[in-house]
């Protein structure tokens, strides 16, 4: 497997698992608004979205995340936002080397860390996070503001 940060080549079918992760969080499928989404990421380089390339050279999975500023800490971190592999291909570690992709992102920016938010029925995310040094934090309150 190849792990690689995304280029503009990838755009149609780095959409299309977008699309696929969208869906799973019981949203539409729109793949024309998924396209221009990553579109827009990866010209404002105002995210980081790192891709997972199989021997075939076919993107199965993919991992975003966006900076942050902590300012208690003073530094930079990140929020690891979107981690997705296609159904076909889960089960083969491919998680463990986008988010392994993902650490070297905070090491190689000088950030202090990274966090990411779950459903709490995502079992599978729930069950991987620890294993890959995710600790929860049981201390904090998540609360959500929307215009919607």
């Amino acid at each position: 497997m190849n792990y690689r940060k995304a280029q503009n080549k990838d755009l149609d079918n780095l959409a299309a698992l977008f699309d696929k992760y969208r869906v799973f969080y019981r949203k539409e499928a729109d793949i024309d608004g998924a396209k221009d989404f990553i579109a827009e990421r990866i010209s404002s380089n105002d995210s980081e979205i790192f891709v997972a390339e199989n021997t075939e050279s076919q993107l199965v999975g993919f991992v975003q995340l966006y900076p942050l500023f902590s300012s208690t800490r003073m530094e930079k971190l990140w929020l690891l936002n979107d981690l997705f592999v296609d159904p076909d291909n889960r089960g083969k570690g491919i998680s463990i080397g986008l988010i392994n992709k993902a650490k070297e992102l905070v090491k190689t920016s000088d950030a202090c860390g990274m966090f990411l938010e779950t459903e709490k029925s995502n079992l599978i995310g729930n069950n991987l996070y620890p294993k890959t040094g995710f600790e929860l934090n049981k201390g904090a309150n998540f609360y959500e503001w929307s215009i919607q």
